[in-house]
Parts: C-alpha cells; structure tokens; sequence
C-alpha cells in the first residue's frame, strides 16, 4: 500500500547521510540521489539537529559510527532513546566487524560495508530496509486501539491464534464485557468522560487478567478478553466496580459480562467471542444479573428462535399456520350451551412439524412480529366466521388475541373495521382479548384504544385476569365486557383452598361489574361443578373440547345446532 502511493504520486522517500569525511557523502549521495532526496550532516550532533527538524521527515539514516563531535554510537543511544525518532531505521557504515555487532545490539537494523564498492547492493539493502520499517509502521499504526491502548480486533484473533500453537495445552476462556447505555454515558457527562471511562476499563480489565491474557476493544464499549480458564468468576464483577469506582467520576456504571468457559478450539476464535457476547446479550435489561454464562443449551435455543423469526413469512405465504378454535360454553343453563370461541394459532412446520406455541408467541410478542401472528389469526377468523354464516346459516363470535404492539398501531380501528366490512360481518361477531400486561406497559393508549373500539361496537375481553399487579387499576379505569381468570387459578383449585377463594373473588368482581366471567382451562367434571355452583357463566377447556381445526370446528357448530343447544 505504502509503495503504490508514495510511487503513483512520485514522492520521494528523504535520507539521511551522516559522515564527517565529504568524499563519502559524496558518493553515496551519488548512489541514492536517484531514488531518493538526500540530506547530509558532517557529524551526530548535526545529524540529530537534522533529525529534529520537524521540517524534514527521514525514511532511513545511513550513519557513520568513526565521527568527531559525536560518534555514530551516541547518536544510535539518542536515537534509540527518543520516541519520536526510535522508528527511523539506520544502517551503520563501517568496516570493522566489532563495531557492527555492538552497533545491530545498540539497535542499528543493517550495515554496509566500508569501502562502496557495491552501488547495486547499497540500494537493494537501502529499499529493503526502508520497506520493512514502512511496513513495521503500518502494522504498528493497526495493531492497538489509538484510545484504550488494546489489540484492533484483527491482530487480537491473530494473536489468539499465536496462544493456539504454543501454549495449546492450557484451556481459555472468552469473555465479552459491554458497558450499558454507554451512549447515555456520553451524552450525559460527555464524550471526554466517556473516553476516560473507556480507558480506564481497558487498563482495569488488563489488570485484573495480568497471566499472559489478552484483550481488545472490538467496537465502541464492548471489550474481548481471551483469558486462561478459571472456575471461579464471582468476584470479577465486584473487582472490576471497585477499581472503576476509585477513579470514576461516575457514581454507577453498570458492565453486562458474557463468559464462554472452556472454549471448544476446534471451532474458530471467532466463534468462541460470538457466544460470548450471546451471553452479554442475553442479560441485556436484566438488572438482577451481571454475568451470564454461554451453554450449548443456550446457544441452541436462540438458534431455533432465530430459524422461527427466519421462517415466519415463509409459514404465512405456505400456509403452514392455521387457526384452532376452542369452544366456550355457557354452564348457568340447564343445558351448556356453545357461546363463542377464542381463534388460537398453530405452526405445521415444513421441516420442524407441530411447533408450540409457548415456543413462538413468546417470541414474537417481544421483537413485534407478534403483530404479523396477529393480523393472519383475524384475517382467517373473519373469513371462517363468513363462511360457516353462508354455509350453516349461523355461527358463534370468536375471540382473537389483540397484543400489545397491536395497541400502538393507530390503524388498529381502520384495519379491524375494513376487515368486518370485507367479510360482511359485524362487531357482534369478533370478540377482542386483551391481556392485562399491555396496561401495565403503556395504559393510557390502552384506555384510549378500548374506549375507541367499544365504540365502533367491539366487545372487549381481559385475558388472563388475576396474573399481574395492574389486575385491579386496570378493571377500574377500562369499560370492559367479559372477564376471563388466569387459567393457572382454575388448575390449582382443587388443591390449594388459596386459589378456590381467588376465583370467588373474581367471580365476585365481574357480578359486580355486571360482565361475564369465562375460566379457562377446565378439565375436570368436579372443575365444572364448582364453578357452577361459584356463578361462573363460560368454561373454556379441554372437559368440553380441545381447539379444533375449522373444519371440525363448522361440524361441532352443526351438532349443536341439531341438538339445540346454540
């Protein structure tokens, strides 16, 4: 890189000749005029006068070492000695074989021999050296982080793989360390503490890993450390704080560390880091955790999470989901009659088979694809609800789920109201379920979409009521129309007195709200009964039916129809 722009700009690489005798000068100044812009000094005190001159930048200095004033070795001492000159390479003109061992000790790079009769060899000795210093320089100027002072990312992995071949026997360890909101960090105290901070961290963490370990910033505030295996991390985080805190003008700096033990080295370097920082990312939000360690368990789950966010617009377009629908009976009758039903999704996938959906909604409800789920889930509600009214010439209100991104969508109205339009079907057939953890996130815009969608006629239902705190805030500050229990109440009924009085209670609740109550997961006769007696109005659950298909779902509305109950 360097010799491409030096020659396509035609620059010329400055030497500096320094010998007291002028015929010497002369003829070497003869030799490298060609190809370079030479300087002289008759000693090696005009020599570093030279060398100081911020004016002239030197590529090599060729150096007597027999001189009055001062003699060549002196000046290699100085030379040696100053930071600024230290990477200029000299070679040593001289024809004493002793002088040109004490002068390559002193740190001289290469000689030439005294008398020049060689003028081919000067300059091939002369382009050598200048391009492996040239090239010395560059990888220096590459090799370490301007700011902490760490290894650049690529020379870190390098010298990872310099570890691998000579101390191969000793297990090693990989360690991502993330400053949190670090970028809050700066635009708070500003970029200089921030700097600081950076700074500090790296020399800490060295500190801290002093066995041989090596670390790098591998980009704004995440650090890497390839360390020697220890069991032992769980004062590491608290070592780390403490020294920080000593010199820090910040209060609180919270550090997230993800730790991959014992690394598989057949795999590569890259690899061990990236599951070091799955872990770092894994705990990103959880304050009860500081360090989290990788697991192949750990890895495989996010693997199969992130084959389903991979997959899901395949599963749309090839219909791999499909909608079940389970039953809700009403018991305060005296025969149960079939009311309405919730829509629930299913995943046949192509290559995975039957998916769970306690693998893929959680998933998709807290990285907003949830809302995709969603709008498949109403889209084929309101078609099948249209089609059992033309083909049975009735059919039951179905419940979808509407979830917390949905809420945030100010086209929720329109999009629900054109789907009825579509399907020629009116509010009274579409239930909505909201669940009670979107009022807890953001419980004004909740309010506002509920109150807006009851007034275009939808009913609303509150799932899972009795499973969060806001349970109680939210039933007084939201007009609701069905309660519906968290299920987890129905299936400890029968075995703690605790969760049979909780389902009084909620029961309770809705007669005083004047709404009907649905508990769901009910399986058992003895469940039914209880409730009955409780006054619960609707059971949902597998004592009356599973979510069916749609199909078998159209042929349950027809028996019901033919037995009278509906």
């Amino acid at each position: 890189m360097m010799e491409s722009f030096m020659d396509t700009n035609g620059l010329k690489r400055r030497v500096l000749i320094v010998d007291d005798e002028f015929i010497n000068r002369e003829i070497l100044g003869n030799i490298l005029s060609t190809q370079y812009e030479v300087t002289y000094a008759e000693n090696g005190k005009e020599a570093l006068e030279k060398l100081t001159d911020r004016s002239l930048r030197f590529s090599l200095i060729l150096l007597d070492l027999l001189m009055p004033v001062m003699d060549g070795f002196e000046v290699i001492e100085k030379i040696e000695g100053d930071e600024n000159l230290k990477n200029i390479p000299v070679i040593v003109m001289t024809s004493e074989k002793d002088a040109e061992v004490k002068s390559i000790k002193l740190g001289a790079s290469d000689f030439i021999t005294k008398p020049f009769d060689m003028p081919e060899v000067i300059l091939a000795r002369c382009e050598r050296i200048i391009r492996l210093y040239e090239d010395n320089s560059i990888i220096k100027a590459a090799e370490k982080d301007d700011l902490t002072g760490l290894f650049t990312r690529e020379f870190f992995i390098e010298y990872i793989h310099q570890i691998e071949i000579y101390d191969h026997d000793k297990a090693l360890d990989a360690i991502c360390l993330n400053i949190d909101h670090f970028h809050m960090l700066n635009e708070t105290h500003g970029r200089k503490v921030g700097d600081e901070v950076l700074k500090n961290t790296a020399r800490i963490l060295m500190d801290i890993f002093h066995d041989g370990s090596i670390g790098c910033r591998s980009d704004a505030d995440n650090f890497y450390v390839c360390a020697y295996h220890r069991e032992d991390y769980s004062n590491f985080f608290d070592e780390l704080n403490e020294e920080l805190a000593k010199i820090s003008r910040i209060p609180k700096i919270r550090f997230r560390i993800g730790i991959c033990r014992n690394v598989d080295i057949s795999q590569p370097v890259e690899i061990w880091f990236d599951h070091a920082k799955l872990a770092c990312d894994r705990i990103r939000g959880d304050y009860s955790k500081q360090i989290f360690f990788y697991s192949k368990e750990l890895n495989d789950a996010d693997l199969y999470h992130e084959r389903l966010i991979n997959d899901i617009d395949k599963a749309i377009e090839n219909h791999e989901l499909m909608v079940y629908f389970q039953p809700k009976y009403g018991i305060q009758g005296e025969k149960n009659v079939l009311k309405s039903a919730e829509a629930l999704i299913r995943w046949r996938h192509s290559e995975l088979g039957m998916i769970s959906p306690g693998d893929f909604v959680p998933l998709f409800e807290s990285n907003g694809l949830i809302q995709k789920v969603d709008h498949f889930v109403w889209d084929e509600a309101a078609r099948k609800i249209r089609e059992w009214k033309d083909t049975l010439g009735q059919s039951v209100p179905v419940s979808v789920n509407v979830s917390r991104i949905d809420i945030y969508d100010t086209e929720l109205e329109n999009r629900l109201s054109k789907l009825l339009e579509t399907n020629a079907l009116t509010p009274k057939d579409m239930y909505l379920e909201i669940t009670e953890s979107a009022y807890s996130e953001n419980a004004d815009r909740l309010i506002e979409a509920v109150e807006h969608l009851r007034e275009k006629g939808f009913k609303i239902e509150i799932d899972d009521f009795g499973s969060g705190y806001s349970s109680l805030n939210m039933i007084t500050t939201i007009p609701i129309d069905v309660l519906k229990m968290d299920m987890s109440f129905i299936r400890n009924m029968n075995k703690d007195e605790k969760s049979l009085k909780l389902i009084e209670i909620v029961i309770g609740i809705a007669k005083f709200l004047d709404v009907p109550v649905v508990a769901e997961g009910v399986e058992e006769e003895n469940q039914v009964d209880t409730l009955k007696k409780m006054g619960c109005d609707l059971i949902q659950g597998y004592y009356f039916s599973k979510p069916l298909p749609a199909e078998d779902f159209a042929e349950l509305i027809k028996k019901e129809i033919e037995a009278g109950c509906i």
